[in-house]
Parts: structure tokens; sequence; C-alpha cells
């Protein structure tokens, strides 16, 4: 009987070992026919095919795309990512780059800025600067200029500098000193010049004999007349002004 037990005991022992040798092996096998997926980024597609090839991998090409960063015919991206464990016979799908997006410039001189915009940004470019500047006989925002000029071609993607029409301001002038004149003939200048006479004041004089004094009734100052001569003026000579400005005035 317990002859029978020892064989018993001894026939699970070997099998237990038996079992850990398999799986031992089975495990090794496994592990053993795993690499890791190298960086392929940047190379030639030969050059990456040759690098999975010595570790028993395959690839396959399935995608192209426009990259400013990666030269044309290049490798883009890669999928399984670098340094990822797989088994030998594993396919990594790659991305080929294009190279950079190569266009011509539109001409959009003459179009308005919204057409203009349209025009440009539908062939996947950008407007980096907009400037405008008045120009008489030219319908308001329409486009003078560009830079990039118009049809320049194998420019990496530019960015586009517009030059467009805008409204004109009023004018400005510099204010002219009118004091010592008369008013009657400054009202005139002003008038040709396309300023407005604004309030005329007069300035009361009041005559203190030597020794005196002032009247208790000084006489009320009288009506400006165009024989009026200016004492002062506002605005002041030198101050910058638009047409259109009323010009007001002192005189005596």
């Amino acid at each position: 009987m317990k002859s029978a037990i020892r064989f018993a005991l001894l026939a699970l022992i070997l099998l237990v070992v038996a079992m850990l040798s398999g799986l031992t092996a089975m495990r090794f096998a496994i592990h053993g026919q795993e690499v890791a997926v190298p960086p392929l980024v940047g190379l030639a597609p030969a050059e990456a095919e040759r690098a999975v090839a010595s570790l028993g991998l395959q690839i396959s090409i399935e995608r192209q795309y426009y990259s400013p960063q990666i030269p044309e015919g290049r490798i883009m991206s890669q999928l399984p990512q670098p340094g990822t464990k797989v088994r030998r016979g594993w396919q990594v799908r790659v991305a080929q780059s294009l190279g950079p997006i190569r266009v011509a410039i539109p001409d959009v001189a003459g179009q308005s800025e919204h057409a203009a915009e349209l025009n440009i940004r539908r062939r996947g470019l950008d407007i980096e600067s907009m400037a405008e500047v008045a120009a008489p006989g030219i319908p308001v925002d329409q486009v003078l200029a560009q830079n990039p000029t118009a049809n320049a071609t194998q420019l990496l993607a530019p960015k586009i500098n517009l030059l467009v029409t805008s409204a004109a301001g009023p004018q400005s002038f510099v204010m002219p000193s009118f004091v010592g004149q008369p008013l009657g003939s400054v009202s005139r200048t002003l008038s040709d010049a396309g300023f407005r006479l604004g309030n005329v004041g007069v300035v009361s004089i009041v005559e203190v004999p030597a020794g005196g004094t002032p009247p208790a009734n000084p006489e009320p100052p009288t009506q400006p007349s165009p024989a009026s001569i200016i004492v002062s003026q506002t605005p002041v000579a030198g101050q910058k002004v638009v047409a259109g400005t009323a010009v007001s005035f002192e005189v005596r």
C-alpha cells in the first residue's frame, strides 16, 4: 500500500515538473520571437524597409501627407511607435511625406478686401498684415498692392501682406495767428479755407484818468464790426485743427 502511495506521489511530482517545463519553454519561445519596433521617421522607404526586415518585421506605406518639417519622400509617422514590443512578422504601418505645400500666389489687386481674403484663404494661405491708405479717386476697400507678388511660385505656404484703400479723413491744418488783424478780413479767410466763425466777444476797455478812479457805470462794450481788431483767438496759434472747425475771437 505504501509503495502504491509513493508511486502515485512520484508520478504527480513528475507531472507537475513536466507542466512547469512546458510552460517555461512556451513562454521562452513566445518571447524569443518578440522584437522592438525601430524608429523609422525621417528615413527613406528603402532604409525603413531594411531596418524592419532585419528584425523580421514588415512595412506598409498606407498614407501620404504634406509636411513642412519632413522632406518629401521620407517617413513622417509610424504605428506602432518606436520601442514597442511586437512579434516577428508584425506589419509596421507608416505615412510618407509629400513635402511642404507649394502654391502660386493669387492676383488680388483690384479686388475688394473681402473678395481678396476669400481668394487667399481658399488656397490654404493666410493674411499676415493689412495696411490702409487713403487714395483719392479709387473706391474704398480695394486692394492696391500685395506682397508676395501675384503668381509667385515655389513658396512654402507664405503669408500675404495687403495694402487696401480707406476713406479719406478730414484735412488737417496748423492754426495760424490772427491776433492784430481786422475781424472782417479774417472771417473771409476762414470761410475760404473751410472753417467756421465761432463766438466773437468784445473786450471792455475802461480808461482811468491819471490819479483818478474807474467810473462807477462804465459804458457797455460796443458790438463787434468788420473793423474790430482781434486780441485773442480759440484755438490758439500752432494748434492742429481739421477743416470745419469753429474759430472764436475776442476783439476790441
